[in-house]
């Protein structure tokens, strides 16, 4: 298997992982804790993004250039931006679709606009993610 297929694989495992990190935070956020969905948008993201940082360069990305202090400010800045992104998909969604009318009821758990929304929005910026992270963390 090729070095760049075994990475993304590793990043798509990561992204995974930080997205049911980021998914469950928004829920807690939303369900237990009354925000919006946009509202709880970016901390849930801001949540995944130190997870995801932490795994790329300890894992993802072998070599990184986990020192570098402009990889690091690098990282940030696709981050935010990437933050950006993702709440901007999600406030157009729930403006478009709403966010708490419930689309699946199974055995008590409840399937919400808002969590589909989230799941549009997660596909769109990973690709995003992916590109940047890389650039930014292999060179």
């Amino acid at each position: 298997m090729s070095n760049r297929l075994k990475e993304v694989i590793k990043f798509a495992f990561t992204g995974g992982v930080c997205f049911l990190i980021e998914y469950a935070a928004l829920i807690i956020l939303k369900e237990w804790l009354h925000l919006s969905a946009v509202a709880a948008t970016p901390i849930a993201f801001l949540i995944s993004v130190v997870f995801n940082y932490l795994l790329c360069v300890k894992w993802v990305f072998s070599g990184a250039k986990e020192g570098s202090r402009k990889a690091q400010i690098g990282f940030a800045v696709t981050s935010v931006m990437g933050l950006f992104l993702n709440w901007a998909i999600m406030w157009a969604l729930t403006a478009l679709f709403g966010e708490n009318a419930v689309l699946l009821s199974l055995f008590g758990v409840e399937l919400k606009v808002y969590m589909l929304n989230k799941i549009i929005a997660t596909g769109l910026v990973m690709v995003w993610n992916y590109f940047t992270k890389r650039w930014l963390l292999k060179g």
